[in-house]
């Protein structure tokens, strides 16, 4: 999984987003039947750490992916900036 650097594109943010929270999902199922492992539950917050850095570097460059990452200081701005799926591809 790719570094988040402070110059990082869209599209390295959207990949490490994306691979992160895959991973995160794929822990959580494990950790459904493993809850003990310590090793899964490591990883499991390694990678959340990185979706959390990830998305807050997203969020401050190209605006919120979602309703969660709005931020909400002095009025609702979730609709100043275009929506996801209207974002060109570059």
């Amino acid at each position: 999984m790719g570094r988040i650097e402070k110059n990082s594109s869209r599209e390295e943010l959207m990949k490490i987003i994306t691979e992160s929270s895959f991973a995160m999902y794929d822990l959580i199922l494990f950790l459904d039947t493993h809850p003990c492992d310590a090793e899964a539950l490591s990883l499991y917050k390694e990678y959340k750490k990185i979706n959390k850095m990830a998305v807050e570097e997203y969020t401050e460059i190209f605006g919120p992916l979602s309703s969660y990452d709005v931020k909400t200081d002095n009025k609702w701005t979730w609709i100043e900036s275009p929506w996801p799926w209207e974002r060109s591809c570059e």
